[in-house]
């Protein structure tokens, strides 16, 4: 089975941390994007890192860092666009995005977003019946419908993926969400 790409996304701005890099948190003995790595890297057949300013902060992971192709720091959308166009320039068909801060992801993710797969848009994961519209699959094919998104001023990931052709890939209810994000210092504790 070809295993597709994926891109982390790490490239906002951290507000509610109190900006920074938010992927280079302290998470247990290392960072939030050295846990998200080690979940996503055995899943996938290339691996990137969507990230904006100096890419040298990140050399140590030695990961390709994808700036967003769209000015002004729009959103996660910008950074599922710059994994669309780096994926289909590799000649991949799909591609996986997931957030810098979810460093408990599954590790069996792809699998279950390949099963729900409709082959007509992105498969976002859905947990307890919270859907998760950033850790999604998503078809290269996708690049020209979202920069026009982009470009109109749309922002919401879930709002372009619905109109994509939205699959939705239930995941098992567990004690702790696997997608839950880290976005303050509280949640750091």
């Amino acid at each position: 089975m070809d295993m597709p790409a994926a891109v982390i996304l790490a490239g906002g701005l951290a507000t509610r941390m109190g900006g920074g890099d938010k992927g280079l948190r302290p998470w247990r003995r290392a960072t939030l994007l050295d846990a998200v790595i080690a979940r996503i890297a055995p899943q996938v057949g290339a691996l990137a890192l969507n990230a904006n300013g100096d890419a040298a902060r990140f050399a140590r992971f030695g990961l390709p860092v994808l700036p967003d192709p769209v000015p002004g720091h729009p959103g996660p959308l910008a950074g599922v666009l710059a994994a669309l166009e780096w994926t289909q320039a590799r000649g991949r068909t799909r591609v996986l995005t997931v957030p810098c801060d979810t460093p408990d992801l599954p590790a069996d993710l792809v699998r279950h977003l390949r099963a729900a797969d409709a082959g007509r848009g992105a498969v976002a994961a859905d947990a307890s019946g919270r859907l998760h519209p950033t850790v999604a699959l998503w078809p290269v094919a996708l690049a020209p419908a979202l920069a026009d998104y982009l470009s109109t001023g749309g922002r919401r990931v879930g709002r372009f993926a619905a109109q994509a052709g939205l699959a939705v890939a239930r995941f098992p209810a567990a004690a702790a969400d696997p997608f839950a994000n880290v976005n303050s210092p509280d949640d750091l504790q």
